[in-house]
């Protein structure tokens, strides 16, 4: 049950959360302030912020209950996350540090033209709005069985707490309160884990009868390229969407931009993939754990028809101690409310920098933003509790639409800045185009792709990218030039 003191906790944690808020907006004295934290914020909080940014609370419930069902193959993401890191660091970093913008999409103005900056921009709003919806819904689900309140009402208490402390302390509250959620869901799982371990009798006798069930099993070496949970797909292939995020993001290249200079930028991203690999040993283990604890012990019995997504939110409420049952709910919050603080304040800074062009920028203009933005989210939220559809299918499919043509555009500015602007906007439209190819539409269900099955959903941004980059050089190639004369 979720008790007097449970509460206590969670409401503790959301206070300190709109306080982190208010104390972080003390020096916002300029746009760059309040959206880059001026450019000299420090390289650990932020590394911490990068890798709260990527966690959502869809991790942190979903990533035990895979292990749970199947095994620990989905780690090699980490292999893609290493490899995004090299080119990040090498590729990306130092042409968005020397260039001096202050959003990612102002690159391409420079390269190709304002409708291809603008274009993009609206491409990745419409890519974090849904994404933030998603992640809203997601864990609002387990809490509010667990809080006992509607689905929506959970949505608005993450939603709304965000909001307020997003929208008054800009980016060094983000920043800062990022830190603290790390803190709040890396200890809360440690704690659960711990908690699993000595039911079980001990992590060593936890680890062995995890490995003699199948459940810590990480390697897949096949070549199959429509299965996901191989090194090919789950490794090599996911980096490219490693890459799009990590190197495409507003919200990843604010906290480069943020740092002081280029090699703390790179510190920084070394740093959260770092966490993030130990992160996901964590969460992996407390999948096994369970799973040990559950099935092969049987330490405690799950209720019958209980689905896997539900076995880690039942531990927390029928398995922890009163009060810690409330850090891991904090836990969950922590991470829904990091996804939708640094979402809108990437939104805020794309609106007024990327699709209006205000290139000085306005703190008061983007403090509206954030808030219209915000309650985006909030809609896109409540309107994924109204469909009946797979939320995983439909998050990779959007997924896949935006990052690999975003990633395409940025390549192509790296490496093909010649090309003309329509050539560029028409291969990522087609870009986009292609994975209809190869995946349902969600919400038209009557929809049947011609070449469905044949990749798996790791593959769907290096799909669209390469689309994307091939059909621009072609349209470029084919399309003549106007002749120059030249009078002497």
């Amino acid at each position: 049950m979720f008790g007097a003191f449970d509460w206590i906790v969670l409401i503790a944690y959301l206070c300190l959360s709109v306080f982190i808020g208010l104390w972080a907006s003390r020096k916002n004295r300029s746009y760059k302030d309040y959206m880059l934290g001026g450019g000299a914020m420090p390289w650990i909080p932020v590394g911490i912020s990068l890798i709260a940014t990527s966690v959502s609370a869809t991790t942190l419930l979903g990533v035990p209950a895979d292990v749970f069902d199947v095994d620990m193959t989905l780690i090699m993401t980490n292999v893609g996350s290493f490899i995004s890191i090299i080119v990040v660091g090498w590729l990306f970093i130092p042409r968005l540090r020397k260039s001096g913008i202050q959003s990612a999409y102002e690159l391409l103005e420079r390269n190709f033209s304002r409708s291809v900056r603008r274009v993009a921009a609206v491409l990745y709003s419409f890519h974090l709005v849904l994404r933030t919806g998603i992640l809203l819904f997601a864990p609002s689900i387990v809490l509010s069985s667990i809080l006992g309140i509607s689905v929506n009402a959970s949505i608005l208490i993450s939603a709304v707490a965000a909001i307020l402390y997003t929208w008054y302390g800009g980016f060094k509250a983000v920043v800062w309160t990022d830190v603290m959620q790390f803190i709040v869901f890396f200890g809360g799982g440690i704690f659960a884990l711990f908690v699993l371990a000595n039911g079980i009798g001990g992590f060593g006798e936890m680890l062995s009868l995890a490995e003699s069930s199948g459940k810590s099993h990480w390697f897949n070496g096949s070549l199959d390229i429509s299965n996901a949970r191989t090194l090919l797909s789950a490794g090599i292939v996911y980096a490219v969407l490693e890459i799009a995020i990590r190197g495409c993001d507003q919200q990843f290249v604010a906290r480069y931009l943020s740092c002081k200079d280029m090699k703390q930028a790179n510190m920084s991203s070394v740093l959260s993939m770092v966490l993030g690999l130990v992160v996901s040993l964590l969460f992996y283990y407390l999948g096994a754990a369970l799973f040990v604890y559950y099935k092969v012990k049987a330490v405690a019995v799950l209720p019958e028809n209980l689905g896997v997504n539900d076995v880690f939110p039942y531990f927390i409420v029928n398995g922890l101690p009163a009060g810690v049952t409330g850090l891991l709910v904090a836990a969950i919050y922590a991470a829904a409310m990091s996804s939708i603080s640094s979402a809108i304040h990437a939104l805020g800074n794309t609106t007024e920098k990327d699709i209006l062009c205000n290139e000085n920028g306005s703190v008061s203009r983007a403090k509206i933003w954030i808030v219209i933005w915000g309650i985006c989210g909030t809609l896109a939220a409540f309107i994924a509790a109204s469909q009946s559809g797979s939320l995983l299918k439909n998050a990779l499919f959007f997924t896949g639409l935006f990052t690999g043509p975003l990633l395409a555009l940025f390549l192509l500015s790296f490496f093909a800045s010649y090309l003309r602007s329509f050539s560029v906007l028409i291969g990522v439209a087609c870009g986009m185009l292609s994975l209809l190819l190869f995946n349902g539409i969600p919400f038209i269900p009557a929809y049947t792709p011609p070449l469905a099955g044949i990749f798996a959903w790791e593959w769907n941004p290096l799909i669209s990218c390469s689309f994307s980059v091939w059909l621009a050089l072609c349209v470029d190639f084919v399309c003549p030039r106007k002749e120059i004369n030249v009078i002497a």
